[in-house]
C-alpha cells in the first residue's frame, strides 16, 4: 500500500494545533464538512477544560476529516 504524504499545509495545520487547537478544527469543519460546527464548540470547551484535551481534539479531528 502507498505511503500517504502530508502536504504543507497539513503540517502546518498539526502545528497550529499544538498552539491554537479551535483553529485547525474551525477550518476543517467550515470548509470540508460545509457547516458541523458543533466540532469547534466541542473543541473550544475541551480547552477550557485544559489545553491537551483541546489539542488531542484537534488532532484527532484534522485527522479524520482528511482520511
Amino acid at each position: 500500500m502507498a505511503k500517504v504524504v502530508s502536504s504543507n499545509w497539513d503540517v502546518f495545520l498539526y502545528f497550529v494545533a499544538i498552539l491554537i487547537p479551535p483553529v485547525p478544527v474551525f477550518l476543517s469543519t467550515f470548509f470540508v464538512r460545509k457547516g458541523l460546527i458543533s466540532y469547534f464548540w466541542i473543541n473550544i470547551l475541551l480547552c477550557i477544560l485544559g489545553w491537551i484535551p483541546g489539542v488531542i481534539h484537534a488532532w484527532y479531528e484534522y485527522s479524520y476529516v482528511h482520511v
